[in-house]
């Protein structure tokens, strides 16, 4: 059933916590409602609007939120596992420490949404908008995030490992320390990201434009950046063992301390502006200099 207003009102004003775990909300008007510890587990809220509402610590674990209006909504530590958010808008909301692990996300806008240390492990964030948003910290394993727009996102010290992020955009994001060990990310646009320190080891980067991104001491151990652009990168101190270059783009990049071992650099193309380390032979590794 639903409610009307009046009922609403009254639901609303009992002592807290208050329970609605399978309560039909639908398109419900709860705006700035105080839900702190609310118990919305399985409950209907599609629709609904609870921008700026207070659901600290609420468990809205497979709930439905589909269209629903979060926005500025706080929902720090929130239980939202298995939620359907598909197409709400969580713009300007904070979920630190939250649960959405396994939530449906797709298409959903968290623009200048705060999810530092949230679990978003296993969730569909298709075309999702995370501009600008702040994942420092967040699991995001075995997420898919293709196509999703990370532009300007902080994803400082993310676990984003075996993640699907094909399509997405990143210009401007901050990966810095990020654990993407595993994680596909062939064919994206990484020019001028921060990925120092960063975990690639095992990575997807064929054929992805890396020109002038900082991978300095990061670990591309066995990564694969066959026909990747990596034009003017910083790859100082760069782990590369076991690494596929073959094809790839090394005008004016600096490799320079980093680790070659057993790397594969078959037919790729490097300038004499090219920093390599010490005593290592691009040519005889299989690299071509170009003008």
């Amino acid at each position: 059933m639903q409610f009307s207003e009046t009922e609403l009102n009254q639901l609303l004003s009992q002592p807290k916590p208050l329970m609605l775990a399978n309560t039909d909300l639908r398109g419900a008007d709860m705006a700035e409602s105080d839900l702190n510890d609310a118990m919305l587990s399985s409950a209907n809220l599609s629709n609904a609007n609870l921008s700026d509402a207070d659901l600290t610590d609420a468990d809205l674990s497979n709930a439905n939120l589909g269209y629903a209006n979060l926005r500025g909504a706080d929902l720090r530590r929130a239980n939202l596992n298995k939620a359907n958010l598909s197409n709400a808008d969580l713009s300007g909301a904070r979920l630190v420490g939250a649960d959405l692990v396994d939530a449906d996300l797709i298409n959903t806008k968290l623009s200048g949404t705060n999810l530092s240390d949230a679990n978003l492990s296993k969730a569909d964030l298709i075309d999702a908008d995370l501009s600008k948003a702040d994942l420092s910290r967040a699991k995001l394993v075995n997420t898919n995030l293709s196509r999703a727009d990370l532009s300007r996102a902080k994803l400082i010290s993310a676990t984003l490992s075996e993640a699907d992020l094909r399509g997405a955009n990143l210009v401007g994001a901050n990966l810095s320390k990020a654990n993407l060990s595993g994680a596909k990310l062939n064919g994206v646009d990484l020019r001028w990201v921060n990925l120092s320190k960063a975990n690639l080891s095992k990575a997807d980067l064929s054929s992805a434009k890396l020109s002038s991104a900082d991978l300095s001491e990061a670990d591309l151990s066995e990564s694969k950046l066959s026909k990747a652009d990596l034009s003017e990168a910083n790859l100082t101190s760069v782990n590369l063992t076991k690494a596929d270059l073959s094809e790839c783009k090394l005008m004016g990049a600096d490799l320079s301390k980093s680790t070659l071992r057993w790397v594969n650099l078959t037919e790729a193309v490097y300038t004499l502006s090219t920093i390599f380390p010490e005593g290592f032979s691009p040519k005889a590794a299989g690299a071509i200099l170009t003008e």
